[in-house]
């Protein structure tokens, strides 16, 4: 079985997070497929994104990522670069936002250790940062 992971925040679940889930499953269509989804940590978020304003703890936004039909398993972490290294998987799904040091880090790391990335794009028209500005202008 060939185990897919992939790593976010996921504090404004929303379809463009859904598709994500979805279309990373299609690019391996021959093939039986686990997803695991790793959660970021609100703690951590909150380490070095003093002030930020998290809808759900972390532990409510596992349970809604676990209720997404395409995931198959969800476990939290705290830094991508670190974490990652500590997860069973054969491909790591990004999206191709993901570019802060930690995640060219966890690229690199997949690289040298014979993990294949995969990009998957952006659900156009959507964001987390869009639903925020939104629900402030309401």
């Amino acid at each position: 079985m060939l185990k897919i992971l992939t790593f976010g925040v996921y504090d404004m679940l929303h379809i463009g997070h859904i598709l994500l889930f979805k279309h990373i499953k299609e690019q391996f269509p021959d093939q039986e497929c686990k997803l695991i989804v790793a959660v970021q940590d609100s703690d951590c978020i909150l380490k070095y994104k003093p002030g930020t304003k998290m809808v759900y703890s972390t532990e409510e936004r596992m349970f809604m990522v676990s209720a997404v039909r395409w995931v198959d398993e969800v476990v939290t972490y705290n830094d991508v670069d670190v974490d990652i290294q500590k997860i069973d998987f054969d491909v790591f799904a990004k999206g191709p936002d993901q570019q802060h040091a930690g995640f060219q880090r966890a690229v690199a790391w997949c690289e040298a250790n014979g993990k294949k990335v995969v990009t998957i794009p952006r659900t156009e028209g959507i964001s987390s940062t869009m639903l925020r500005e939104y629900s402030k202008n309401k």
